[in-house]
């Protein structure tokens, strides 16, 4: 018989490789000491929240909290190919676009696997890779666009998967549909392509796909989508993807059986139906975004082209002037953005677009900054 009180002493559980390299996720801050008022641009939130009727269906879906959810989202999944005109079979949901990335990576690497991402990719790629084991890698952008040259270039044979943001989240830029058709070209059949498609609903470009064509005509092709931006539904941590039959029932395999909870099954199948309440916070997100660009310029600011709904803004590396200091600033005045230093972009905040009301108090306060600079 074994003493367990000795056996093992000085010994603790340990972490499987590539935990511990890990650098858990921070999300953007939500409030400034000392501030009387805060306006939160951090997140890249819905600022107008949620339509009233997903409001409504979330109320009533709190009087059933005590029934466990549709483990397979059957009525979400059914409004969603009717709003996209795609097969319901194919369409797997999670509890946001995180979850379905982190399957994808539990389910498709092996340890020492690689899954590859332009430089400045969302955090998560990262995060997930490490934590199933497999190894991160990440190829140079050119002007902060995905280099489709550059992510060929570092294909290997231990590559299994590639994770394209379009539009990608910090910069806002996107790569055209030819542009992605090539990545896709270029890889072998046995690498998935991973196509992040959070923002898509603020693309206005004729050159652009989010990648549903591509997933219909491809075995290796995924997209992924959110309710957290368009909808308004963050909290409730809603997302889906598109894919090959063949990766769906693996989703299905290894995914949590109530993955995604019940008022949020509710209030994301309503969310769908209020087609005026998507289009008014869409537009309304794309003019704010021009005219914040264009303010921000007017300032001298160097503002990267979004198709999100933010944008990232470049400080100088001058004393007083920098990206850090704005970010005190800004923090003084109640306006809260996120520092991009764990995208390796220190150099700029990234802001997102507020109401018409948050998004004037930013821009003033930013105008305030540049303001004290002098001559």
């Amino acid at each position: 018989m074994t003493d367990g009180g000795s056996a093992g002493a000085g010994r603790a559980p340990a972490a499987r490789p590539g935990v511990m390299e890990i650098s858990a996720y921070v999300g953007g801050a939500s409030g400034a000491a000392g501030a009387a008022r805060t306006v939160k641009l951090s997140s890249n939130e819905c600022a107008w929240g949620p339509s009233p009727k997903a409001v409504e269906a979330f109320e009533a879906a709190s009087k059933k909290l005590y029934r466990y959810p549709d483990g397979g989202a059957a009525d979400l999944r059914a409004a969603i190919a009717r709003r996209f005109g795609l097969d319901a079979s194919r369409i797997v949901c999670g509890a946001g676009s995180d979850e379905i990335i982190s399957l994808l990576c539990q389910a498709y690497l092996a340890p020492g696997d690689e899954a590859l991402y332009s430089a400045h990719g969302f955090l998560m790629y990262r995060i997930s890779t490490l934590a199933a084991g497999g190894v991160p890698v990440t190829a140079p952008e050119t002007d902060l666009h995905a280099d489709v040259d550059a992510l060929l270039a570092k294909v290997t044979d231990r590559t299994r998967i590639v994770f394209l943001a379009n539009p990608n989240n910090p910069t806002g830029t996107y790569l055209p549909a030819a542009e992605v058709r090539r990545l896709h070209a270029g890889l072998r059949p046995d690498i998935l392509l991973v196509l992040d498609a959070a923002y898509a609903e603020f693309v206005r470009r004729n050159d652009y796909e989010a990648g549903i064509e591509m997933v219909a005509t491809s075995e290796n092709v995924v997209m992924t989508r959110t309710f957290s931006k368009l909808y308004g539904l963050a909290g409730l941590r809603v997302g889906w993807a598109y894919c090959p039959e063949g990766v769906a029932d693996v989703l299905n395999r290894v995914r949590g059986p109530f993955n995604v909870n019940l008022p949020a099954q509710a209030a994301a199948v309503a969310a769908l139906a209020d087609t005026g309440w998507a289009d008014k916070v869409a537009t309304e997100t794309i003019r704010l975004r021009g005219l914040a660009a264009e303010r921000l310029a007017a300032l001298g600011l160097t503002v990267t082209p979004s198709e999100g709904n933010f944008l990232l803004v470049h400080f100088p590396v001058t004393a007083g002037r920098t990206a850090q200091d704005a970010d005190a600033f800004l923090q003084r005045e109640g306006v809260i953005v996120r520092r991009m230093e764990g995208y390796g972009l220190p150099g700029a905040l990234r802001i997102s677009i507020g109401t018409e009301e948050e998004t004037a108090a930013c821009l003033d306060a930013v105008a305030r900054f540049v303001e004290g600079w002098g001559g």
